[in-house]
């Protein structure tokens, strides 16, 4: 029986080039599967018809935009995910559900292998492998670019040889991949770390520096899941829309960072996420009006390391999955509105209130209506740097060792 491949299938010159050329290399029918996680571009069925046309047996579209927002983004959302402290993770976050719909098409189509486009260099190669292996260990897994040497040169050659129905003129000046979440752009001139970047790499996000009114907008957060903006109600996917929309009209979202990536090599990113930014954002500030201060210390490093996790491709791993569950408790309380102002390119809080709030105005005032009892203050004082007093005597006592 022959056997098939299920391919990651974008539509681009190399996955497209993918399909004849791992039919030669494995001897194997292609099922080709395009998963829209928001990305925008061509029409789906112009994608599948592509795949088809490169001859693939069978070609799939699967509209996952919901499911992203909801069962991705969201939890990014709740974990405050900004990996090295600055990138939503906007490539990370929709690997691992490529790699599901993946799985999902192997068995349906009685797939043993199962093919990416990633090189030998970057994050994705791990993030789809490693998610494959823990949902479906059986399965294979074949990428051409890496495995067997694949250059866009041979990929060009290839399909002028082949005849495929696909434009390989165009290159552009970027390495892009985008969806509903962000924007990531690299290579080209921007590898010289030192170059700026250019207007006319951004797509997400419109200047900052160009002059227009603020925006002001009321984020409505239940349990720490965004469910309505300026008082309507909205789905996770719906803010993020609204928000990229928004957010990307007055310039926020704009990174452009040198970021540690996990094959071990300093790499150069220009970001969009402006959405991401705005409700992470919005997010961190109800966390500080609601959860108590212990809870939401550690809550910092917990969220740091399953920022790194999901980076690092470890979406299934029982660490993130443990993780998870401390996050869904500690979001319990975090209900409530922020506003923020939106302009220049920053999304600056200027206002919070919540039901479950813990701040307490009577506490915090320094004015008439003060009910914290200052009496307490120099006992509490003297004990607390009890500890360090006494260290400092013994130091004295010993000389200083």
């Amino acid at each position: 029986m022959t056997e098939r491949v299920v391919l990651a299938y974008s539509g681009g010159l190399d996955t497209s080039v993918a399909i004849p050329y791992l039919a030669d290399q494995t001897g194997a029918e292609v099922i080709a599967v395009a998963v829209d996680v928001g990305q925008g571009g061509e029409d789906l069925d112009a994608i599948r018809q592509r795949a088809l046309d490169c001859g693939a047996v069978e070609s799939e579209v699967i509209d996952a935009r919901d499911e992203f927002a909801a069962g991705y983004c969201l939890p990014a959302i709740r974990a405050n995910a900004l990996y090295m402290g600055r990138y939503p993770l906007v490539s990370a976050l929709s690997r691992p559900l490529i790699a599901k719909h993946l799985v999902a098409a192997a068995r349906k189509h009685g797939g043993t292998i199962v093919s990416h486009g990633c090189t030998g260099k970057g994050n994705d190669q791990v993030r789809f492998e490693v998610g494959l292996g823990a949902l479906a260990p059986d399965l294979r897994i074949v990428a051409p670019a890496r495995d067997f040497a694949w250059t866009r040169d041979k990929a060009i050659a290839f399909a002028e040889e082949k005849g495929l129905p696909i434009d390989v003129s165009a290159k552009s000046p970027y390495s892009v991949d985008q969806n509903l979440w962000g924007r990531a752009v690299e290579t080209g001139f921007l590898e010289d770390i030192w170059n700026p970047p250019v207007e006319d790499l951004y797509s997400y996000t419109c200047d900052p520096a160009q002059e227009r009114d603020a925006d002001d907008v009321v984020i409505t957060f239940d349990a720490g899941v965004p469910v309505a903006i300026d008082g309507e109600t909205v789905t996770p996917y719906q803010a993020i829309l609204e928000l990229n929309r928004r957010a990307g009209a007055q310039g926020v979202g704009r990174l452009d960072m040198v970021e540690d990536r996990l094959v071990g090599i300093k790499s150069r990113e220009v970001y969009e996420a402006p959405a991401a930014i705005a409700l992470i954002t919005a997010h961190q500030e109800l966390e500080a009006v609601t959860v108590e201060r212990d809870l939401a210390r550690f809550k910092r490093g917990v969220d740091q390391r399953w920022g790194e996790l999901v980076y690092d491709g470890l979406w299934f791993s029982p660490l993130k999955r443990s993780l998870d569950a401390f996050i869904e408790d500690a979001q319990r309380h975090v209900t409530g509105e922020v506003r923020l102002t939106l302009h220049g390119g920053r999304a600056t809080v200027t206002g919070r209130r919540s039901e479950a709030s813990l701040y307490d105005f009577g506490m915090a005032t320094y004015d008439t209506g003060d009910t914290f009892d200052q009496s307490l203050a120099k006992g509490f004082v003297q004990l607390w740097g009890l500890p360090s007093k006494m260290a400092a005597a013994r130091d004295a006592r010993l000389g200083g060792c």
